[in-house]
């Protein structure tokens, strides 16, 4: 985006151009309300966020932690055994309006599972390989919980960003090559209204004489 300079000197020119001034200007400032409320929609949503990871992570340890101590217990080969048959998650995601908030995801599937839901028989593997698969489905509850909170930061931040780069645009570049372009013209027609009004009294002064 940039200003286009004037083909001619004239009158017309000087206020085409500062009506292309007056527009950018208020372009601008149009932008920089935006970016004020992205601003805010972002520092109202960066708590919930942080608070959404660190239960990501506190969870994460804790799946991790059942998985060690699962494998102590089964060993590598007895825990594979443990996760079959895998099966397929299949999540819809519902586009929220603006208003509402972040994005959710309809009909969410039921992740953590009990040992008849397994189709294990009781005893057939050691508890801590159940409690170690568990703590993973709740770890991915988690996240599936939490996605949508922060694929709302992860847009607002594009968006702001984006917003932030057309202001800057606008002020530091278009604005100041109108402006710039804008002072040469109304200089010009100055230099030709004085050279006229000198060509006319030394004009004037030869009729005298």
């Amino acid at each position: 985006m940039s200003a286009i300079g004037p083909t001619r000197i004239t009158r017309s020119s000087l206020m085409r151009l500062s009506r292309r001034l007056v527009q950018v200007q208020k372009g601008a400032a149009l932008l920089e309300r935006r970016r004020d409320a992205l601003v805010n929609q972002l520092f109202a949503r960066v708590r919930p966020t942080l608070d959404a990871r660190h239960r990501v992570e506190q969870q994460a340890a804790a799946a991790y932690r059942a998985l060690v101590d699962a494998l102590a217990a089964a060993g590598r080969s007895d825990l594979a055994a443990f996760g079959w048959p895998s099966r397929e998650l299949h999540i819809e995601r519902v586009d929220a309006p603006a208003s509402a908030g972040a994005d959710r995801y309809a009909a969410a599937p039921t992740l953590v599972r009990d040992t008849a839901a397994r189709g294990l028989v009781p005893g057939q593997f050691d508890a801590a390989a159940a409690q170690a698969g568990q703590a993973f489905e709740r770890l991915l509850d988690t996240l599936l919980a939490t996605a949508p909170e922060e694929f709302a930061l992860r847009q607002l931040g594009r968006a702001l960003a984006h917003t932030v780069r057309q202001v800057n645009v606008l002020e530091q570049r278009v604005a100041i090559d109108l402006a710039g372009q804008l002072v040469h013209v109304r200089r010009t027609l100055d230099e030709r209204e004085r050279e006229e009004a000198v060509r006319l009294r030394r004009m004037a002064a030869r009729q005298r004489r």
